[in-house]
């Protein structure tokens, strides 16, 4: 590896964009969610809405009628999931139950919070699109 500055980004994500055939209901979600994980409000536009949390954000854009049909599925090449870090365990609980309380589908249930592996603990939700979103607990 090479030594360099601190303040050197290089290879450190800058942003990622997302399409969503209904943007409300993509919104509706990802603020939510984004807003839980220390992220702020960005950018605004007719067609799009972008969050900020230090030099990385999520960018959302409602994808053009033509294209919306397609579906999105993450068994397809492509992206699979995003993973977000959970500051606790105690923060991935909480966080279960209020994706539970606005009806965020919550990812294997019969084997959550362990559906990485024993020793992984996260939550696994899906956005409006169906995007897996996972929050990890840090190791305990």
């Amino acid at each position: 590896m090479t030594d360099r500055p601190a303040s050197n980004r290089t290879g450190a994500l800058h942003h990622l964009e997302l399409y969503a055939s209904d943007l409300d209901r993509s919104v509706a979600f990802w603020s939510w969610l984004l807003a839980e994980l220390g992220y702020e409000p960005y950018q605004e536009w007719e067609t799009g809405r972008s969050w900020k949390l230090d030099s990385t954000y999520l960018v959302l854009v409602e994808a053009e009628a033509r294209f919306r049909d397609e579906g999105y599925h993450r068994c397809h090449p492509g992206l699979n999931h995003l993973a977000f870090h959970a500051e606790s365990r105690d923060y991935v609980d909480d966080l279960t139950e209020r994706c539970r309380d606005r009806g965020v589908p919550i990812l294997y249930e019969d084997r959550h919070p362990h559906a990485g592996g024993p020793d992984h603990y996260a939550l696994y939700v899906e956005d409006p699109e169906r995007i897996k979103v996972e929050l990890v607990a840090p190791s305990a």
